[in-house]
């Protein structure tokens, strides 16, 4: 198993790797926490420790599934610690004496300044290396605590300026994802004292109804209520997140801690791109134990391997600045889908998808149960491509719409990962074809000729470059052994 040093500095915090236990069940504990650290994990934040003890409900979990696919979505109805104070302040110590090398990171949540100031302080003198606030439980009783106070600034600011006050620790903001502009409670927080942002905390949900009882589930009693959704469905938004706030001028330099459906090396090594710099893991754990973080830590690692990365801090927020606003986006051309006959399995899929929510793009021969694509009515969404069961469908040729002007166009990474799902395709392909399609735009140009053997030069050499870069990705594709995007998933389960 390859091992690359995967240490990152963290708010001022050397941590070992970048992945940790969020505040939450997987943590409220010694045993569990000493549990982490002997698996491998880089840091833990121990589960909300606050003067308000929680009484909790039973049953209190919910998940949500899609026909076969279990753990989609997770509702969980928990509150803050239940243990009292006291007890979970001797375990910060013991944690901290029994694991002195190791990062631990108290979360903590008030219900007035005096209190939140008070915490600060207690797990300081407990021996906390960090402080993580959470301004975003969305099932606190109380609405002095909680997403509540996660969606005004003003709070925000007041209890980060309480927690300076009570501890010189560095100090996260957790934020809820219940909230429309998050960036304005980031900010609010950084003024008040933070040195970093966690995000997200669960989204206010519910999963399910039984409808024999209509009552949503967990069925408490009879009732139920709204709390918080986690899991890999909630990727999708924890990222959205990230991204604006990587990516905002005010919020410029933010340390992040990504948070929110985090199960295979790849979602981080997603969360990592986009801003993130450590990050937090609770569902997945939920499902598979800390024994993920052996997958986590090596599939990252040979990740960085093969794309030359020298360490995580070299890839923080490398995807970000392809995150645009939508009216800057390329809407000059049209990419038809192109359907490999050899792959097709005939199964019609992609007609009904783009009769009954498309285009009506695709013909259908019923006899021979072929499918081809009628451009004249295809507009280049590529529903078909994303629901076709084998890859059959990629992209295809590509037409500028009228009026504009012919340029490049890069899709071929986008539409090799997401429809082949091979995690090093799409960059060896655009790598390999740069310095081609470099030296074409010379030859077509027209230049003399000591420029033309100088440039010729150098497209041999970069490509002998990007052929030696991504050898043992060429190796594992030639085996067909690549990996592929969701396998961890589908090992673990």
């Amino acid at each position: 198993m390859l091992k690359k040093d995967l240490s990152i500095t963290f708010c001022g915090v050397k941590f070992p790797n970048p992945f940790c236990l969020s505040s939450s069940p997987v943590g409220n504990c010694y045993e569990m926490c000493a549990k982490a650290y002997d698996m491998g994990f880089g840091g833990v934040v121990f589960k909300t420790i606050g003067f308000f003890i929680a009484n909790e409900v039973s049953p209190r979990f919910d998940i949500l599934r899609k026909e076969g696919t279990p753990w989609i979505g997770f509702k969980n109805m928990e509150q803050i610690a239940e243990h009292p104070p006291e007890e979970n302040l001797a375990a910060l110590r013991k944690l901290k004496h029994d694991y002195p090398n190791k990062v631990l990171i108290a979360s903590i949540m008030g219900s007035n300044e005096e209190e939140w100031e008070r915490l600060a302080h207690l797990v300081e003198e407990a021996g906390a290396d960090m402080i993580e606030c959470n301004f975003s439980c969305p099932q606190m009783t109380s609405h002095a605590m909680g997403s509540d106070v996660g969606q005004s600034p003003s709070l925000v600011n007041k209890y980060c300026k309480a927690v300076k006050r009570g501890s010189k620790l560095p100090m996260l903001a957790k934020m809820t994802p219940n909230i429309g502009d998050m960036n304005e409670v980031a900010l609010a927080a950084l003024e008040g004292g933070a040195d970093g942002i966690a995000a997200i905390n669960t989204v206010k949900s519910i999963c399910n109804v039984d409808l024999e009882n209509n009552v949503g589930l967990p069925m408490v009693n009879g009732k139920s209520s709204v709390s918080g959704y986690s899991g890999k469905a909630i990727k999708p938004i924890a990222l959205r997140f990230i991204a604006q706030m990587y990516n905002d001028e005010k919020l410029k330099g933010v340390e992040i801690s990504g948070i929110g459906g985090i199960e295979t090396w790849e979602d981080a090594a997603e969360f990592i791109s986009l801003g993130a710099k450590t990050l937090q893991i609770t569902t997945a754990i939920m499902q598979y134990g800390y024994r993920i973080i052996e997958d986590l830590t090596s599939g990252l690692s040979h990740y960085l391997e093969d794309h030359g990365y020298n360490s995580v801090e070299e890839m923080v927020g490398c995807a970000a600045i392809n995150i645009i606003p939508a009216e800057d986006l390329d809407r000059s051309y049209i990419c038809y889908p192109q359907i490999d006959s050899d792959l097709c399995v005939h199964c019609g899929r992609c007609y009904i998808s783009c009769y009954d929510g498309g285009h009506q793009a695709i013909e259908f021969d019923e006899d021979t149960r072929k499918v081809k694509i009628n451009e004249k009515r295809c507009v280049g969404c590529h529903l078909c491509a994303n629901v076709c069961p084998v890859g059959a469908i990629k992209a295809g040729r590509i037409e500028f719409k009228k009026g504009e002007k012919p340029h490049n166009v890069k899709v071929i990474f986008l539409v090799e990962v997401a429809i082949t799902h091979i995690v090093s395709l799409g960059s060896i392909i655009i790598a390999a074809l740069y310095p081609v399609l470099t030296l074409c735009y010379w030859l077509w140009k027209g230049t003399d000729a000591a420029s033309l053997v100088f440039i010729t030069v150098c497209c041999v050499l970069m490509g002998a470059y990007v052929i030696w870069l991504h050898r043992s990705n060429i190796q594992r594709l030639k085996n067909g052994t690549e990996y592929r995007f969701g396998e961890k998933k589908k090992e673990n389960q």
